[in-house]
């Protein structure tokens, strides 16, 4: 009788995990493809919404090599940038990569101030509560899209209560042109004023909106902002963001830079940030500009295309994670999305000051930077974490990240995936400054701040069709938005709700100020799998997986996972 061959007793155990892990690689790889016919011969499901195996059952990661490469492939897109002075009728759609136009014109941001109202209305954040949130942004952005198309001003973003508009015209070949680009600004800001307090529903109980605009004017740079069939472009430089701020407080009015009320032909006053226009002022601008247009002409119309494009109720459905495969472009207000996931704001520190440094005799590299740090910022995000980006918001990242099956939401994975995935963020960034750098790019003092809540999320598209808008609102949003801008470049900080419902390990890592300074990649794995988290312990597990040599876990640090 034939001996049977020994067993090799001395097989290693990081050898035979390997041996079960190709094993369940290969027979979930079979199943997902006999899921996928079955689906595609029934018809039952759309299955371009099925998670591969690569995103089903593969643990999202960093690693530096995968990082490098990409970082140097977006340096190579900017080699060569052309900068260009923005002249009449000039396109500023689909700029292209290597290339910024030099614009002069006067910055608005708009701020909706009671939308906080809406989303705590009630107790719980359910879906009558987003519902209506949504509903009143709605309302708002088409009577605000009637507006701007009246005006001949420009719609730059819509980003859930915050409008930026753009004034261009008249061009500086006429005479004063400064000074009546920002009259108009002021009569569309007030004509939006007027609008919005009568564009509520009383039927739906859907309040009128509260607005605070802000105003300055100023040199920008217009670069590409977005990818994949959402272009459109981005200003940097100090108008937009002094605009911004501007618009920012919890009183109405209109509120303008130094630099707006003395080309304006005002004086200058010490804290223009709590100094509205008076009545008079306001007045002025109405006369000087002649806008040709009232808000009792706007709302008509408006009520008009209410009653021939109906806003419908809203309709929400899950997404089945991850959230890198939701498409955006087919959501409406009848087909939202709503459930829980983390909502992370990845905020490039000091950039106005470096744009503000640079934009007269180095405005090359100000384009190669900004392209080279958000491009990756976004493959960290949607290709490693498999989060989704909302959107790009000046030099700003939002995205969403959920981790769970079709019915529920892990809620400690997304959590603790959503601190990985901020390590991430983190590292990414670092090595991206380092490699511009050694390319001889100018980088300035900038960094990353980062914020991040957990929570209900509705994600849904906004506006008039045609021309709808992305938007994704809960109080999570609001809160993470809230805990990146209470951040240095340094930081990253955790809401309440992740904190509180978050494993042990995340808890211990933030502290009770849930702020923690200098949270990479290699120490955000370290710091969570050393307190058991589970989610970070099968990171490094599978590290060592994927490993080409068996180093015991004591011996081995985590760096080598990160770059191979």
């Amino acid at each position: 009788m034939q001996n049977k061959p020994e067993i090799d007793t001395n097989r290693s155990d990081c050898a035979r995990i390997k041996i079960v892990a190709k094993i369940k690689y290969f027979y979930w790889e079979l199943m997902i493809i006999c899921i996928v016919h079955h689906c595609k011969y029934f018809n039952r499901t759309n299955i371009t919404e099925i998670p591969t195996l690569r995103e089903a059952d593969m643990t999202r990661n960093w690693k530096h090599a995968r990082a490098s490469e990409n970082i140097d492939k977006k340096i190579a897109d900017v080699k060569t940038v052309v900068i260009k002075d923005y002249v009449r009728d000039m396109s500023l759609e689909s700029i292209p990569t290597n290339t910024g136009y030099k614009v002069d014109g006067v910055h608005m941001y708009v701020d909706i101030l009671n939308l906080d109202d809406m989303l705590n209305v009630t107790d719980s954040e359910g879906e009558r509560c987003h519902s209506r949130t949504l509903q009143f942004l709605n309302l708002h952005y088409r009577a605000v899209h009637r507006i701007l198309n009246q005006v001949d001003v420009r719609r730059v973003d819509n980003h859930n209560e915050r409008i930026h508009a753009l004034v261009t015209k008249p061009y500086n070949s006429e005479t004063n042109a400064e000074k009546k680009r920002i009259q108009k600004a002021v009569a569309t800001g007030q004509l939006m004023v007027d609008v919005l307090k009568r564009t509520g529903d009383d039927n739906d109980a859907i309040p009128s909106a509260n607005v605070r605009v802000g105003i300055d004017t100023g040199l920008s740079i217009a670069v590409n902002n977005g990818r994949n069939g959402y272009r459109e472009p981005l200003f940097l430089g100090e108008p937009a963001n002094h605009a911004a701020k501007m618009s920012a407080g919890n009183r109405t009015g209109i509120y303008l830079t130094n630099e707006a009320r003395v080309a304006l032909g005002l004086k200058k006053v010490e804290d223009p940030k709590s100094t509205p226009l008076s009545g008079q002022e306001i007045t002025d601008c109405q006369d000087a500009a002649n806008l040709d247009v009232s808000a009792d002409n706007i709302v008509n119309d408006w009520k008009d295309d209410l009653k021939n494009s109906p806003v419908g109720s809203f309709s929400f459905s899950r997404h089945t994670p991850p959230l890198a495969g939701m498409d955006l472009t087919i959501l409406t207000p009848a087909n939202s999305r709503r459930q829980e996931a983390v909502s992370i704001y990845a905020d490039i520190d000091y950039f106005t000051k470096y744009v503000s440094d640079n934009i007269d005799h180095n405005p090359e590299d100000v384009v190669r930077v900004l392209h080279v740090l958000r491009a990756e910022l976004e493959r960290v995000l949607t290709a490693d974490f498999k989060g989704r980006r909302i959107r790009f918001i000046g030099d700003c990242i939002h995205g969403l990240l959920c981790e769970g099956t079709s019915q529920t939401t892990d809620t400690k994975e997304t959590i603790s995936t959503s601190v990985l995935l901020a390590g991430a963020l983190r590292s990414s960034f670092d090595l991206a400054i380092e490699m511009l750098k050694k390319a001889g790019h100018e980088t300035g003092k900038l960094g990353l701040a980062i914020g991040l809540e957990y929570g209900q999320v509705s994600i849904s598209r906004l506006g008039i069709k045609g021309s709808r808008v992305r938007c994704a609102v809960s109080r999570g949003v609001l809160r993470s938005e809230e805990e990146q801008c209470g951040c240095t470049g340094v930081q990253t900080a955790i809401g309440p709700s992740a904190y509180a419902d978050g494993t042990q390990a995340v808890k211990d890592l933030f502290g009770r100020i849930r702020k923690v300074a200098n949270l990479d990649y290699d120490e955000a794995v370290d710091s969570l799998s050393d307190k058991d988290d589970a989610t970070a312990k099968r990171i490094k597990t599978e590290a060592y997986v994927a490993a080409p040599a068996i180093i015991k876990a004591e011996e081995r640090p985590i760096r080598p996972y990160a770059v191979g």
